[in-house]
C-alpha cells in the first residue's frame, strides 16, 4: 500500500520499511534493520519519508544503480 501511495499517488510520506532493499540499506548504514523500529526511527523524516526510501534503495550495491557502460 505505501509503495502504491509513493508511486502512484506521489505521496511524499509514504515509507515501505518492509520492503527488502530498504531494510538492507538501513542495516548497511547503521539504522534499525526491522519495520516498527524503522519506521519508528524514521518518524524524523516526516514529511518527506519517500524521499529518504528513494535515497535509501540508491545505496544499495544493484545493477539498477549503475550507469551503464556502452
Amino acid at each position: 500500500m505505501e509503495s502504491i501511495a509513493m508511486r502512484a499517488l506521489g505521496d511524499p510520506d509514504a515509507f515501505v520499511a518492509s520492503d527488502l532493499g530498504i531494510r538492507y540499506a538501513a542495516r548497511d548504514l547503521g539504522l534499525p534493520e526491522a519495520p516498527k523500529p524503522l519506521t519508528d526511527h524514521a518518524r524524523a523524516w516526516r514529511p518527506w519519508r519517500a524521499y529518504a526510501v528513494q535515497y535509501l534503495w540508491a545505496t544499495g550495491d544493484h545493477a539498477i544503480n549503475k550507469i551503464p557502460v556502452e
